[in-house]
């Protein structure tokens, strides 16, 4: 709870353009009477006072229940010429496996990939980086493109999602 009293106060500098240390010095810019409240002042607080914790996935809060995609894009695949590679995971590249490179989200995501083009979905798990190529959002398996008729023109137009996040099953 005290995790989050302090990303309350957090946003609250930051909303405001306060510094977070010039806050706590001047006791919250040159608004008088608030101040921060140290750690040990926040382990004196009651339970009952604090705002209650976020249900759920803590990613939740960034996307409202009408937002299911967090991008958009081009995805492309990649198959035979790594197949048996070591991804950046560490394991081993599986062209018949339901995975994917991204960017950014960590290793094991799974991720709901649903293709603009043709409508199909597949849910896929991420274990490498990439893609390597400008404008692309994902690199699939060739497994994942099968299934989602991306092998004949190699690139289509596809929203990501996370399952963990929307609480809507893949394909659904």
């Amino acid at each position: 709870m005290r995790r989050a009293l302090l990303g309350w106060v957090w946003s609250a500098c930051v909303l405001l353009s306060v510094p977070v240390a010039q806050a706590a010095e001047t006791g919250f810019g040159s608004v008088p009477g608030l101040s921060l409240p140290t750690r040990d002042q926040l382990d004196e607080v009651p339970a009952s006072v604090l705002p209650p914790e976020p249900l759920g996935d803590p990613l939740s809060t960034l996307m409202s229940p009408d937002e299911v995609f967090f991008e958009r894009g081009a995805a492309s695949w990649y198959g035979l010429a790594l197949h048996r590679r070591r991804t950046a995971s560490g394991e081993r590249f599986d062209m018949n496996a339901m995975t994917a490179a991204h960017r950014t989200l960590p290793f094991g995501s799974r991720v709901c990939v649903h293709s603009l083009v043709t409508g199909k979905e597949v849910l896929v798990r991420i274990n490498d980086r990439g893609p390597h190529t400008a404008g692309r959002i994902i690199d699939l398996s060739r497994a994942a493109a099968l299934a989602l008729d991306l092998l004949g023109t190699g690139i289509k137009e596809v929203a990501l999602s996370l399952p963990t996040v929307t609480g809507r099953a893949c394909g659904s």
